[in-house]
């Protein structure tokens, strides 16, 4: 029977593991400069809505663009740890430990994705209310 847990089988499944995760750190880190603009977009004297109900739609997107940014930085913070634990997998002997750093693995993926799909139905939101503002204000609409 071939011995399966080889050091370098073992090495290929961390760096399997490791290249993922520097994938959604550099989508988070991309996310970073999104936000950014975002932020200075909706901090802009342009998008300073007059009707009430723009303005607490602004408000909003302010305080769900400021939950996103502590977000992001959790999650960047358990990508870290995942990464920093991740060289535990070289000892593994056997199916069940590989098994529970695929587990972790694939339940920080879900973590990122589902980050990543509810930035950019955030970002979609704000992208369509700052084009309505700018079409009234070309316009001359208020």
């Amino acid at each position: 029977m071939k011995d399966s847990y080889t050091k370098k089988d073992q090495n290929n499944k961390v760096e399997e593991l490791h290249y993922e995760s520097k994938g959604w750190k550099s989508n988070l880190h991309f996310i970073q400069d999104e936000i950014t603009f975002i932020d200075s977009l909706l901090n802009s004297y342009v998008f300073q809505p007059n009707t009430r109900n723009l303005f607490e739609r602004f408000q909003d997107y302010l305080e769900r663009l400021k939950k996103t940014k502590t977000s992001k930085k959790q999650l960047e913070k358990r990508i870290v740890k995942y990464e920093n634990n991740l060289g535990g997998m070289m000892e593994c002997i056997d199916e069940s430990c590989d098994l529970q750093y695929y587990q972790k693995h694939n339940t920080l993926k879900a973590e990122v994705v589902d980050f990543i799909e509810r930035f950019k139905e955030l970002k979609s939101e704000i992208f369509n209310y700052a084009g309505s503002i700018l079409k009234k204000r070309k316009t001359g609409q208020n």
